[in-house]
């Protein structure tokens, strides 16, 4: 069984920065993984924000968050983070990470992943 621990969200004025992590256990993180940040504002669909892969470091990012958020990992930690820059409140949205746990061809939609943190919430305001 794999456990996502997600942590960092909070309160914060447009413009400022968080950082999300998001902390793996329950299995040693392989080269064929994949891990993607999602999130979910109230009364919409979990849209993608951005994904990394474990092996080579490959990064992807939503085009409303690209030159404002990055994605990194720290291998020996099996942990993710979600540093978000600029930040708008169109931002403010409950924030998933997610594992793929083999290369499934995108890393853009929700149902590609296997296991799920429980969210952290992020609000940005005006």
């Amino acid at each position: 069984q794999v456990q996502l621990v997600e942590s960092g969200g909070g309160l914060v004025q447009a413009g400022g920065s968080l950082r999300l992590s998001c902390a793996v256990s329950g299995r040693t993180v392989s080269n064929a993984m994949g891990m993607g940040w999602f999130r979910q504002a109230p009364g919409k669909e979990r849209e993608f924000v951005a994904a990394i892969r474990w092996s080579g470091g490959n990064t992807y990012y939503a085009n409303s968050v690209k030159g404002r958020f990055t994605i990194s990992r720290d291998n020996a930690k099996n942990t993710v983070y979600l540093q978000m820059n600029s930040l708008k409140p169109e931002d403010t949205a409950v924030y998933y990470c997610a594992v793929q746990s083999s290369y499934t061809g995108s890393y853009y939609y929700p149902d590609h992943y296997d296991y799920w943190g429980q969210g952290t919430q992020v609000t940005v305001s005006s």
